[in-house]
């Protein structure tokens, strides 16, 4: 069965990443054909990277960046709760995903982003960057506006549509990352 990380985007104080992420863990959790978990980069404690020698090299040195590796590792593929900050991504989610790079590869990714135009700009960011990490993201792509799908920008009120968006961009993800799990799979069998 796949193993699907709910990423939460977002470190700071009074953050709503954990209510989106809770809404998508509720609406995922009763799927059959994955599993998955909510993780929060905020409990990783993730410095600025600090590590000596580039990740690529898969030289992991730090007990933190040991343990992210470790989780991102163990998944098959990822939602992302993507917050537009400046009309890009998190600093936060963005030092995340640079700490790492081939616990990252030939997996899948989805985004639920919100903001102020739904986040939209994050995930158009997001989407190079997880090109480069070698990860295939699906088209479907849960937009959430802080206007309408959260009371005082504060309390997570979503739109009843979003439920069938989130359902699609789920069925894209399974169908993806059981694809590139029998890619690693094939390779790690080459290795």
């Amino acid at each position: 069965m796949l193993k699907i990380g709910i990423i939460l985007g977002s470190t700071r104080p009074g953050r709503v990443s954990p209510q989106v992420g809770t809404w998508v863990y509720e609406q995922a959790k009763s799927r059959t054909d994955a599993q998955f978990e909510i993780i929060d980069i905020a409990d990783y404690d993730l410095p600025v990277y600090d590590e000596a020698v580039p990740p690529g090299y898969h030289n992991y040195q730090k007990d933190h960046t040991k343990k992210w590796a470790e989780k991102v590792g163990g998944l098959d593929a990822f939602i992302f709760i993507a917050a537009e900050y400046n009309h890009g991504v998190t600093g936060a989610l963005k030092n995340a995903l640079d700490f790492i790079y081939a616990e990252w590869n030939n997996k899948a990714a989805g985004f639920v982003s919100y903001g102020s135009t739904g986040g939209a700009r994050a995930v158009e960011h997001l989407r190079g960057i997880m090109a480069e990490l070698q990860v295939a993201d699906v088209r479907a792509h849960v937009s959430l506006s802080g206007f309408t799908d959260f009371e005082n920008w504060t309390v997570f009120k979503p739109a009843d549509n979003h439920k069938g968006q989130l359902s699609t961009l789920i069925d894209q993800l399974v169908a993806w990352g059981g694809a590139l799990k029998t890619v690693r799979e094939k390779q790690a069998a080459k290795a």
